[in-house]
């Protein structure tokens, strides 16, 4: 039971019995009925019924009104691209010395009562608005499809039906990612190096995503394999399709498909 439903109650039991009027017995009856029901505490309510403040339509907690609202969050994700995605403590600098400029420039287009909004708006403040914001962006660039330069046109496709299951060393190899639910900062990750025809699998730890490391891994668990590898099949991440592994596959006379 909410605080308007439990003044609501109150004064319901008020009018029904007459507390004023009643006697000390019928005055002791109604608080106990109404503690018991509500759980507040005797002294408590005896105040709040001397006082009145039952009877406050807004009795209770006050909502703080919202100052930052939806029109200056848009204002605030604009500025914070034009600038490359900088945190709350180097944007708020930022705007204050930059915001009157880009208005001038038509580079932002608000209003006035935006513009103070936003010279008077903390770094603690716009890393809140900007939350929701950076995780969206976080996932645009993970999943988005990546223009691919003239390095992939020099590493065919295969499909899984064209291997040859049947010849040892054909490797797939991904990077498996250890990050929990976040993919924020530096994080393991795992080369993951599996023949297609054995299911023998070898695989390197290395930290983030750089194509020298993973290149390295997969020197690494190449020399671990009892076999032979003839050709590499990846996945076309920016870790594996890399001038680095490109000629890796050529010094070491290895097919390369993605």
């Amino acid at each position: 039971m909410d605080m308007k439903s439990r003044n609501q109650y109150l004064k319901a039991l008020i009018e029904k019995r007459g507390y004023p009027l009643a006697s000390k017995k019928g005055k002791s009856q109604l608080l106990d009925e109404y503690c018991q029901t509500t759980g507040q505490n005797r002294n408590y309510v005896i105040r709040k019924i001397r006082t009145g403040a039952y009877l406050k339509a807004n009795f209770g907690k006050r909502k703080r009104k919202l100052k930052y609202d939806g029109d200056v969050k848009v204002t605030l994700v604009q500025i914070w691209r034009i600038f490359d995605y900088p945190c709350g403590q180097r944007l708020k600098p930022l705007i204050q010395n930059e915001l009157e400029r880009l208005r001038s420039l038509g580079e932002i287009n608000c209003s006035e009562s935006i513009a103070t909004k936003l010279r008077q708006i903390s770094s603690a403040t716009i890393e809140r608005k900007l939350k929701h914001q950076k995780e969206i962006e976080r996932i645009r660039r993970k999943y988005q499809k990546k223009v691919h330069p003239l390095l992939y046109q020099k590493i065919p496709v295969k499909l899984s039906d064209e291997w040859d299951r049947a010849q040892l060393g054909n490797i797939q190899t991904d990077l498996i990612e250890h990050c929990g639910q976040s993919a924020r900062g530096e994080y393991v990750n795992t080369v993951s190096n599996t023949d297609i025809a054995t299911g023998w699998w070898e695989g390197e730890a290395i930290l983030g995503r750089g194509q020298i490391p993973t290149c390295e891994a997969l020197d690494r668990a190449k020399k671990r394999f009892p076999f032979s590898w003839k050709e590499i099949h990846s996945d076309n991440g920016t870790e594996f399709i890399n001038a680095h592994l490109f000629r890796y596959t050529q010094k070491e006379k290895l097919g390369f498909t993605r």
